[in-house]
């Protein structure tokens, strides 16, 4: 993701196109203005899964236990198994 830097009087003038830009190609855009308050623009889906990760890693365990998900599924000891075989495996019926 690539950073655009933009003054605000332009930002202001261009604003429907800067927003298409850091949606359709993923890219921060940074409104600089005068007074040195500047502001990064970010699609939605992008400020959403920050969070997210933000909210999952605050607690130590929590992140240990991700991070211990994450090595074990890189290490392709598990077999990857379709959604009806994860069920009827974990006995649930819908």
């Amino acid at each position: 993701m690539s950073n655009l830097e933009i003054a605000y009087t332009d930002a202001k003038d261009n604003l429907a196109s800067i927003l298409d830009r850091v949606c359709e190609d993923r890219e921060i855009a940074i409104v600089k203005q005068a007074n040195g308050n500047n502001v990064a623009l970010i699609p939605e889906d992008e400020l959403t899964s920050l969070l997210e990760s933000i909210y999952l890693l605050r607690s130590p365990e929590n992140a240990q236990r991700l991070f211990r998900a994450l090595k074990w599924a890189e290490s392709e000891v598990g077999k990857p198994q379709t959604i009806e075989e994860l069920k009827e495996e974990l006995g649930i019926e819908f």
